[in-house]
């Protein structure tokens, strides 16, 4: 299936992930992790976009980014090539060392925005590494100017999601606080990204996206949509990679060249 165009984001606002190639490790030491961090801020100098938040993980990198300037792809790319130069390098390696094209998602709402920058925080807590405030390679210590470790810049611009709780900085940064600590109710929207990492989508999966995204809860009704209808709902489901035209032939029940003509 041909890769389609990635939907601009309305807000500018996009959660762009990374992933080491077949799931292995991308960073082995702390110096990797500054490296990466270094590199971040060099693209910022060079393309003039905004960090909301980050979490670099060992195998995968999280990245919530406001680009005004219509120049993802590219941000991505440098960031990308940059750290694989200095990886390959320094392991002795060649070959690609992310997954496939990287993965993004527009936020397009405040409340996915806030909700966006708790869940990239509790990355390591989700994998059982350590709480939020003991992890070194997250923005989580940006927003309390409190710098683990004398090598590490402030790299996220805080402001504007400060900004979203309305109070004075103190205020704010004592509610982004309680607001952090709260357990993480996976927005729709997120938990479709972390379906999207995967190379192949289970077909609870999809229907999962059909029903929630697309607010579709008897899959059987398609079948009766007018053509138009019909084909919109597929095109709809054929950009989020991970889905095969014989998968949504099965689920759907639809002729197989019907969803490869829609």
């Amino acid at each position: 299936m041909p890769r389609q165009p990635r939907r601009k984001s309305l807000s500018n606002v996009y959660h762009c992930m990374l992933r080491g190639v077949n799931k292995q490790d991308i960073f082995f030491e702390d110096k990797d992790y500054l490296e990466f961090q270094n590199i971040i801020q060099k693209t910022k100098k060079n393309y003039l976009y905004q960090l909301y938040s980050y979490v670099l993980m060992p195998n995968h990198i999280h990245l919530e980014i406001k680009d005004e300037n219509k120049e993802l792809s590219q941000i991505i790319h440098s960031i990308a090539t940059s750290y694989a130069i200095y990886f390959n390098k320094k392991y002795k390696r060649k070959g690609h060392l992310f997954e496939n094209r990287f993965l993004s998602k527009n936020v397009e709402n405040t409340f996915y925005m806030l909700n966006l920058v708790r869940y990239i925080h509790q990355n390591p807590v989700k994998a059982s590494i350590c709480q939020m405030e003991q992890y070194k390679w997250s923005s989580y210590f940006d927003y309390f100017e409190n710098i683990p470790t004398k090598e590490k810049e402030k790299i996220t611009d805080t402001e504007e999601v400060f900004n979203m709780f309305l109070s004075s900085k103190e205020q704010s940064k004592e509610k982004f606080l309680e607001f952090n600590q709260q357990i993480f109710k996976f927005h729709k929207s997120a938990d479709l990204l972390e379906y999207e990492m995967k190379s192949k989508l289970t077909d609870e999966e999809v229907i999962y996206f059909i029903k929630e995204e697309l607010g579709i809860y008897n899959i059987q009704e398609i079948q009766r949509c007018d053509k138009d209808r019909r084909n919109e709902i597929i095109r709809k489901i054929k950009k989020i990679e991970g889905i095969t035209q014989k998968q949504i032939s099965r689920i759907l029940g639809l002729n197989i060249k019907l969803v490869r003509r829609a």
